[in-house]
Formats: C-alpha cells, structure tokens, sequence
C-alpha cells in the first residue's frame, strides 16, 4: 500500500481515470444552479444529472472529478462515529452511455490494486453483489479473479431514487482487521457489508441500466450509464492507516490548530475529542459552503450554515474558548486544501468577515438566550413549579440558538427538571418542517433516447441574423419524431439552422413566426429551448400543416428582442456596478432577463441602503450616456480567463466561450444576445430591491420603454395625490406631506390625552367601588381604555395609593379581551399569587396569561366572558384563602 497525503491521492484518481479516456471536471459550487430540488450538491452524481436523463450530451461521454459535497441529515453523528461528515468530496467515474460493468470493475480494480496507484492488498477486499445480477458476479470472479468467499450477494445492492435511471450496485469493502471489529461473532452485522468498523466500504459502482417510470415499472435505459463513487475521506484513512477519519491529514491541522487556540489535548478524553472534530468538520463546510456564495440566514441552507456555526460555538465553549475563534481555522482550511481548490484561499478575507460577523452576533444572541432561562426560571420558582416545559426549552433552541445541554446546566442548578418528551415533540416537528422543505433527493427525468439516439444538428445564427430560409428537419410530436404537423396542433420544431436564441442563461428564449415563401404564416413560435447538442427546439402553434425536408422563412419578433437585448447587456453594467459599490463579495446568483423587465440575484450579507441604490442606478446610466460600443470575441476558455472575463456564478463553460466587453468596465462570460452600444438602453431604472433568503439579495429593474412606462405610471400617481391635495405644483407636495404629518401627530398627542384623561376620570369611579371578600378588598371591574398600556398605569396609580388588596381590571378592545391581575403584600402574604388569580379566570375569555406574584396579565378572544371571568375572581379568593 502506497503512502500518499491526501491531495497527492486526490489527484492520483483523476490522473488514473484521464488515461482511461475521460474528462476531468472541476468541482461544481455547492450552491446547486438551476436545480431546486437540492438544497446541496449531496454527491458525485447529483452534477450529471443532465447527462444521465439525456437533457444535454457532454463533450466527452467520459468524466471524472472529485466533487465536493454536502450532507447534514445526519448532523448529531458528525464527530461520535468514526465516518460521519457534513463536508466530503467523492471521487467518481461516469460513463455517458459509453463504456459499462466490464471496464467499470476492471478500472476499479486496477485503481485500488495496481502498483503503479492504490497498491492495496487483494486479500484484503472484498466485494458486494445484487442477487440478481449474475453478469457483474460473473466479472468479477471470471474477469477480475476474485474468490466466491470474498463476494457477498446483498440484496439491497439496487440503487433507485424514484423516477429515471436506476441499476444494480456493486460494493467494495476494505478489510481493516480483527482490531477494529466492534461486533462478537454470529452478529447478523459481522460480515464485509454489514453494519461493523472491521469492513469498510470505500468504493460503490453504480450500473444504471433501467428507467424507473411513474407506473412503477422499470424498462430497460436507452442509454446505460455508470456512476461511481469513493469517498476521499475514507480512502485517505485506510492508506494514512488512521484510526478514523478525523485522524488523516485532511482534519489533523485544523485539530492541531483548535488544541492551540483552547489549550486542550486533543487525546486527553472521548468527551473533548467529540468536540474536536465537531469543530473540525464543520469549518471545512462552513469555509466551502460560504466560498461557493452560501450565506448564513434563517432558512433553507443559510440556516443549515448558522447552525453549523453555532454548533461550533457550543463545541468550543466546551473546550473553554469563550470568544470568536473560528476566523482563525479559516487559513488552515485552505492551506489543506489549496492544491485543488485554491479558490478557498482567494476567498478567505470574505469568508473570515462572514464567519466573524456571524460568530459575534450568535454570541451575542447566546446572552441573550442566557437572560431568556434565567427569566423563565424565575416566573417557575415564583409559580412553585419544578419543572420547565419542553415547548420553553425548544423556543430557546430555536429562538436563540440555545442548546439543550446548555440549558439543562442552567436549570440542573435551580434543581428543576425538563420536560423531555414535549421537547422532542417540538423537535420532531421542525424535523418534518425540514423533510417538507426539501423535495425528493431523485428528481432525474426518465431518459429518453430521442436526442441522444439520432444526432441533430442545427446552427444558431441569432448573433447577426433576425431572420432566414431554413430546412425543416424534425418535426417532434410528444415524445416521437413525426413527418408532418397539422393545424392546431402544438409540436416542437428544429431547423438546419435558426435565428430564434434558446432560453439559457437567464435569457428568455425568443418568439416569432415561421412562413412559407407567400409570407403565409405556418406557424407561431412560442418559446425556444436548447438541445442535448444545443439545438434551438422551437415551441409552436401550428396554422397550416407542416412538412418535414420543406424550407421555410424563420423570422423573430424583433422588437422583442431589442428590447430583452437592452435588459441584458444592463445586468452586465449592474453586476459591475455591484462590486463597485457593495464589494467584489457580490456575485451574480441567478438572473431572469425579459423584454419588459430585468430580475438580477446577488449575493450579499447585508441590507443595500438608499443611498448604495442610488449610486449603482447611477453608475449604470452614466455608462448608458457614454456611449461604450459593446463588442463579443469569441476564444477558449484560459484565453478568456487571461482577459479578466468573470465566470458567472455555478455556470459551466466549454472550451469555446464568447466573452462580452464594455470596454474596461465589464467583461464577463455570456452567451446571451446584446446592443451594439450602451445607448441603445436609453434609461436604468431599478424598481425593488429585497432579500430573497440564505444571503441573497433581488433587484428588479427595467430600462428603455419599460423604464419610460413606469416613470409615467409614477408621475400620473403624484399628479392624482397632487389634485386631491388642490396643490398647484408637484413640487409643493412633500412639503404638504409634512405638515399633513404633523397634523396627524398633533390629533394623535390630543387623542392620547383625551384616553388618559378618560381612564383617569374612570379610575376615580373604579377605585371607589371596592368589595370585601373575608379580610381582603377586592377590586374586579371592566374600564373603557385605549389599549393593554393604559390599564398598567392604572394599575400603578392603584399600587401607589393602595385603594385595595386585589385588583383586576378587564378591557374589550376590538373583538378581544386584556386582563390584569395585581396583589399587594397583605394578599401575598396570605400566599395569593396574581398569576394564579389570572390562570385561572383567563379560561373564560377563552383565553390565557401568567406572570410574577404581585402582578400578572392575559389576553382572550371572548368579550362576552369578561363578566364572568370578572364575578368569579370572588370565588378564587375564597377558595385559596
């Protein structure tokens, strides 16, 4: 076995599999593009997606990459178990309808065993099969050579996710020796496949070879496909021969680094070690997951980060770190992982200010979580309660980021007890709140064989041309290629070459009319999408029926396009104008690019002002005015890259690449139609902006007529508010405004002392009407008042002149009803509570409350209680004194 550190084997794999004829692909973001159905990339495969199901054809039909992943469903086993990770890269091989089984288990073979790579010992692998599938047991003890004791038929060796492809499994498993074996013999788990620490699985191939279909039934794939898959963490520590995972030199550093900072050993006991590698694992996920433009947030996976952060946190307080620390694992991340991923380093100064920013403020939060505890442990002792409910428990976990254990050594003092079971109902809510929120892990199309059996080609020649004489050469009608299409009907159509663009890109696809050569309209476009090869595949509407070979008139609605032209090019000028006021950390994360308007994502961690509005809005007109001619050069992907183009985030390009240029100020990456100058947009005008979740932020603009149109739209409005107000010119409105304003306050100010000095008047009524219950005078009566504020002062005038032992006040306000309860010390002293008072006469407001002893309140959705609830206040007094 050969002794590799983990970066030299990472790329011992792609060097291996670029011999055997594949293309190796650079790592995709994690932030999944185009793809809602995952909330991460989770795995290897989850990135070929489009090749698997036949949407596009790669260049080469072979790839293979280390794809970094993430996985938190199993987030409270990251640092107990020995393989647990949120962050992991798998290593994989993919055939596209390509090669299958033989050269995938061969390959694999070669891999793990050969001299020249891997060099593990054979007899210490041992190999899974799906019952089955005799042809791949036959491979490997025919072919390969293995002996029947070291290949176990398992019978849920099928990898199936729901609909589209899905195959039988072949696993690999390394044999770590006696020492490791946690299970006595006969255990049903004892066995290289099993649930043990002895065998390890450190390779599964994937033979994808049938169509899941929605009936439930599988068919056999149009095109088979292989999907593979080695974790790197996994691999590294069988050749680093660690204990773990944790152990290898892709986690020891940042341990080495956190025994620094804590002081700590990291052997020193099992309890701290857990901490260590919580901490480990989750900063390599943090630091990846923000350079890939994830941002912490309170849903979707800005909140999978916050979490992980503050799980951090908790772990280091733990190990005695009381401040903000993990800015300082950030440069160690890097460091590991530099050679394939050095963009991590690039990076870093935005990743430590996210991590910073957010550490700071979860402190900040957990004193403030800390107050929250200690406040319901008061309101308990005062109520003579012992026990702290679970929902309490659950709102400081959720609210505040408040762990349990850290409660429990809150409370634990106070010697009060959890209720555990509410807390993990409360718990398993959220739970299936988050299984709701994320769909189904499946989600590939079912294949079809259409595009991908028949090779098709068309050009696009929409960059200089509107319009063209072009042969029809398929008609697709559903999911069959046809000879003809009648009228009314609704087909797909594609042409020997086209002027329509396909959406892509963020662009809406183009729409038009296609003639014959008597400018008969046949048919009317709809919408246009890209091929497997990139094909326009025109949507349309058939009026005459057409014919397949015949020659046609393509012409696109021009004025359409000009105008999604104009919005276009200005996303160019507003991500430049982005950076340039906001920072180089605000990156495109998505666009929409219409004919009546532009939506343009970014990512960002903060709120935009006014004022940084103003100035991007600015920015972009100024260079709208300065009429840059905005040229497109057409060059390889390293050339683009050495021009200073910008890659769009999570796009992938091909060798071939156009790069637009405004001049000095924007050059980006696109494949997109563009004006020819930057006054052809005529006006920006930003609309909305808003934050749209996980660090992103929406800006809705629109530019020429658009733009016009809504100015109008605007004015039209201020010239109806200025008629309204019988102003003579817009120009005295705001000022109008302000003192319509003022006049407001001022009533408001007067209304408010009217109700003070109605509730006053009241108060010298009400406080004359006391009853006698035994050796206590009681106050119980129903006030008009303006709201729940207006009855605690009352409430203070009554403490400060002592008109009774008990009073209780009650207000209907709009549909609803408030109640407040105060004691004095006579009653208290009797051991009355006022929130035992208000708990019980709540109930008939249909309502509830609580509070401290001497004084107490509750809200109700009843009024026709509240003279009930007012009477029985009486019976309270006499039943508890």
């Amino acid at each position: 076995m050969k002794d590799l550190s983990s970066s030299e084997l990472r790329q011992l794999f792609l060097d291996f599999f670029k011999e055997k004829g594949h293309q190796v692909e650079k790592s995709a973001s994690l932030v999944p593009v185009e793809d809602p159905t995952l909330l991460w990339i989770n795995s290897g495969v989850a990135t070929m997606k489009k090749y698997f199901d036949g949407t596009v054809r790669p260049d080469n039909p072979r790839i293979a990459s280390s794809q970094k992943s993430i996985r938190t469903n199993d987030i409270e086993n990251v640092g107990v178990t020995a393989r647990h990770h949120t962050l992991f890269e798998m290593l994989g091989n993919f055939s596209i309808g390509d090669y299958f089984k033989e050269e995938a288990i061969e390959w694999a073979w070669e891999f793990l065993t050969g001299e020249k790579w891997l060099a593990l010992d054979p007899s210490k692998l041992y190999i899974t099969v799906y019952p089955q599938d005799e042809e791949t047991y036959s491979i490997w003890k025919d072919k390969i050579g293995i002996d029947e004791s070291h290949l176990i038929l398992e019978e849920g060796n099928f990898w199936d996710i729901g609909e589209g492809p899905c195959g039988p499994d072949s696993e690999i498993f390394y044999d770590r020796g006696e020492s490791f074996n946690d299970l006595p013999a006969g255990h049903e788990e004892n066995y290289p496949g099993g649930e043990n620490e002895r065998w390890l699985e450190i390779w599964n191939l994937v033979f994808s070879e049938f169509n899941h279909k929605s009936d439930g039934t599988y068919a056999p794939l149009p095109n088979k496909n292989i999907d593979t898959g080695m974790g790197l963490e996994r691999i590294v520590s069988v050749i680093q021969n660690a204990p773990t995972n944790f152990e290898t030199d892709l986690f020891m550093p940042i341990i080495n680094k956190v025994e620094w900072i804590s002081g700590h050993d990291y052997n020193e006991n099992e309890k701290n070690k857990i901490s260590f590698k919580v901490i480990a694992d989750h900063i390599r996920t943090l630091v990846f997951a923000i350079s890939d433009g994830a941002l912490p947030s309170n849903e979707g996976r800005g909140y999978v980060l916050r979490r992980l952060l503050r799980r951090s946190v908790m772990h280091g307080r733990k190990l005695s770190i009381e401040k903000p620390f993990l800015t300082q694992l950030i440069p160690v991340v890097a460091e590991i992982m530099h050679d394939h991923y050095p963009e991590v380093s690039e990076n870093t100064e935005f990743i430590e200010k996210v991590i910073l920013n957010e550490e700071e403020r979860f402190l900040e939060t957990l004193a403030a979580g800390l107050d929250r505890v200690k406040e319901i442990v008061e309101e308990l002792k005062a109520e003579g309660q012992t026990v702290i409910s679970g929902k309490d428990v659950f709102q400081l976990y959720d609210t505040y980021g408040f762990p349990l254990e850290l409660t429990e050594e809150v409370v634990e003092e106070e010697e009060i007890a959890i209720n555990y079971e509410e807390f993990e109902v409360e718990m398993e809510k959220q739970r299936e709140r988050a299984r709701s929120a994320r769909q189904a892990e499946g989600s590939m199309a079912v294949q079809s064989s259409l595009l991908n059996d028949v090779s098709v080609e068309s050009d696009f020649i929409g960059y200089s041309e509107d319009e063209t004489s072009s042969e029809l050469v398929k008609i697709i009608k559903e999911d069959s290629f046809v000879q003809e299409a009648e009228p009314g009907e609704s087909v797909r159509l594609i042409f020997s070459e086209s002027p329509f663009y396909a959406e892509k890109g963020g662009q809406v696809g183009d729409s038009g009319l296609i003639m014959d050569d008597e400018q008969t309209v046949m048919a009317e476009v709809t919408n246009v999408k890209s091929g497997p090869d990139g094909q326009p595949i025109h949507e349309v509407e058939v009026r005459h029926k057409l014919n397949v070979n015949d020659t046609y008139h393509l012409i696109i609605d021009r004025k359409r396009r000009r105008l999604i032209e104009r919005n276009h090019t200005a996303t160019h000028l507003l991500h430049q104008a982005l950076k340039d006021v906001l920072g180089e950390h605000a990156n495109q994360a998505g666009s929409l690019v219409e004919d009546s308007q532009l939506r343009f994502d970014f990512t960002h961690f903060g709120q935009v002002t006014e004022e940084e509005l103003k100035q991007m809005e600015a920015q972009v007109n100024q260079k709208i005015q300065e009429n840059i001619r905005v040229e497109t050069v057409e060059t390889d992907i390293d050339t683009a890259k050495d021009m200073g183009a910008m890659a769009l985030f999570g796009e992938k390009y091909g060798k071939h690449v156009r790069v637009v240029l405004i001049d000095d100020y924007s050059k980006e990456l696109c494949g997109g139609t563009h004006v020819t100058s930057t006054s052809e947009i005529g006006l920006f005008k930003i609309l909305s902006e808003t934050g749209i979740g996980a660090g992103t932020r929406r800006i809705i603009a629109r530019t020429s007529e658009g733009a016009y149109r809504w100015m109008e739209e605007q004015l039209t409005i201020l010239k109806q508010v200025s008629k309204l107000m019988k102003l003579q010119s817009l120009h005295d409105l705001p000022v109008r405004v302000e003192g319509l304003q003022k006049e407001i306050k001022e009533i408001s100010q007067a209304n408010e002392s009217l109700h003070a000095k109605l509730a006053n008047a009241q108060a010298e009524d009400i406080f004359t009407k006391v009853d006698t219950v035994g050796d206590l005078t009681v106050i119980a009566e129903e006030i008009k008042a303006k709201d729940m504020n207006q009855l605690r002062q009352l409430a203070d005038k009554w403490k400060q002149n002592n008109y009774s032992d008990i009073l209780v006040l009650g207000l209907r306000n709009e549909g609803k009803v408030n109640l407040i309860a105060s004691l004095n010390e006579k009653a208290r002293d009797k051991e009355l509570k006022a929130g035992h008072l208000i708990k019980t006469i709540s109930p008939y407001v249909k309502g509830g409350g609580g509070g401290r002893d001497d004084f107490a309140q509750a809200g109700g959705k009843n009024p026709d209680g509240l003279p009930e609830a007012l009477k029985a206040v009486s019976d309270w007094i006499k039943d508890n004194s």
